[in-house]
């Protein structure tokens, strides 16, 4: 597999910020993971992963709170 290409994406007319939402640049390399952790805000695929990564952590918190509560009352 090639290295990732350090070079910005080329900015298009449809997307003038060069951001591409299926995660993937024109030349169908991956984006980096520093991109993919990004912190941005609105529809974008950075906000649905940590949607996903706060929605897993919020599930295990409320099943373990249930599960000693469960214990602490037996």
């Amino acid at each position: 597999m090639a290295a990732p290409d350090p070079r910005p994406m080329p900015v298009t007319a449809d997307q003038p910020d060069g951001f591409d939402p299926d995660g993937f640049d024109p030349a169908g390399t991956p984006v980096s993971p520093s991109e993919l952790n990004a912190w941005r805000r609105g529809f974008t695929p950075q906000a649905e992963i940590w949607n996903g990564r706060l929605a897993m952590l919020g599930l295990s918190l409320g099943l373990t709170v249930l599960l000693l509560v469960r214990l602490a009352t037996a």
